[in-house]
């Protein structure tokens, strides 16, 4: 039995050694809005064509792990309800029932590791929630990279989370995190996130070759690249942090929990910022798949590759 299916563009670059880049498919149906939604999700594809790789959308549609998504399935994907939001530990159950979801940054990564990409583009990481210290709710992504070998080309964790918490844990689980062109980590609508980052890196050449090396020493896992939001898209953080704190604040009073928090917040983000978090989502996305084509680019012409 197949595990997934390849789109036949995606089918075609794995076998030339063309670059491919993984894409998520739950900003699609959690992120944003219908019809904002699927032109963001063209425009990302079309982005990463533009730099000379193949896109390949993740999202397991009647039981089948879609890798690679053609125009009409995202654009049904676009417009479903009810679509499952899928990580480790609900992907294979999904899979196994027939049902369609959408894959989270954990469920993205292992997909793609097993279909052979070593390259993906997302928004932002899921990481440690806001009062964590009490109800554990930590995302899988943290622990997805510790052990898929993908490099996750992101615009830092979400600003709804407990950053410096988040931070700690990935440096426990051994994950490089790397900021892309600046010292300081950036926070997904933020440039600076008021941390500095563990790690810096200026070209896609150095990230790949660093990815490279972690597979030769045989380590697990792979690296998160913080990529900051274009400046002229940005919120700043002395902005957001109010708004943050306020949509927090009315999750907790409506006693949202779990795998509803991040989608409530980002919508209510939304609202109190009239519709700025969404053009600066949009922002940051498309420059995360430039980012990721152009590594992806460099990976493929590695010697072994």
């Amino acid at each position: 039995m197949s595990l997934f299916t390849l789109s036949a563009p995606v089918a075609d670059a794995l076998a030339n050694g063309t670059p491919v880049v993984a894409l998520e498919s739950t900003i699609i149906t959690h992120g944003m809005p219908w019809p904002q939604n699927l032109e963001m999700a063209r425009r990302v594809e079309d982005t990463v064509r533009a730099e000379g790789a193949v896109p390949a959308t993740i999202a397991v549609l009647d039981g089948r792990l879609c890798v690679g998504l053609d125009d009409a399935q995202l654009e049904a994907l676009a417009q479903a309800r009810n679509v499952a939001k899928l990580s480790r530990a609900d992907l294979a159950v999904c899979m196994a029932e027939g049902g369609t979801g959408a894959t989270t940054v954990a469920a993205t990564m292992i997909a793609a590791a097993r279909a052979g990409i070593a390259t993906f583009a997302t928004g932002g990481i899921g990481g440690v929630h806001r009062g964590a210290e009490s109800n554990f709710d930590i995302s899988a992504d943290l622990q997805e990279l510790a052990q898929t070998p993908v490099t996750v080309v992101c615009a830092g964790a979400k600003a709804i989370l407990d950053l410096p918490k988040t931070l700690e844990v990935l440096e426990t689980l051994g994950v490089p995190v790397i900021a892309y062109g600046q010292d300081q980590l950036p926070a997904f609508w933020s440039r600076d996130a008021g941390l500095r980052a563990p790690l810096r890196m200026d070209t896609p050449g150095q990230i790949a070759r660093a990815q490279a090396m972690r597979v030769a020493l045989d380590l697990p896992g792979g690296q998160l690249v913080a990529n900051p939001i274009p400046a002229e898209a940005e919120i700043p953080r002395e902005v957001l942090a109010p708004v943050v704190a306020r949509a927090t604040a009315d999750a907790e009073s409506h006693g949202i929990r779990g795998k509803q928090l991040t989608p409530y917040l980002l919508q209510r983000i939304f609202e109190l910022t009239e519709g700025r978090s969404l053009d600066a989502n949009i922002a940051l996305v498309l420059n995360n798949a430039r980012l990721g084509a152009r590594i992806a680019t460099e990976m493929s012409a590695l010697p072994g590759n």
